[in-house]
């Protein structure tokens, strides 16, 4: 690919990045966590390379959990 069809990743490749299912990224994407884009001629979805490496980073780098508050029985 050139030029602005390199800008942008196919779900399988964009999957194997983030190392999730094609199901998951669909529903991802379905839901508005990230941005999807359609192929002008066959209307394919698409991603950003540049929003997958930063979905990927994020994925990489959790943040920790915050300690929950228990109650106590009475």
């Amino acid at each position: 690919m050139t030029g602005i069809q390199s800008d942008y990743l196919t779900v399988k490749t964009a999957c194997q990045i983030l190392g999730v299912s094609p199901n998951t990224l669909r529903s991802w994407g379905a839901h508005g966590k990230i941005q999807e884009y359609r192929h002008p001629v066959n209307n394919y979805r698409l991603f950003k390379k540049q929003d997958i490496q930063k979905l990927a980073d994020k994925l990489s780098h959790p943040l920790p959990n915050k300690p929950v508050k228990r109650m106590r029985p009475r």
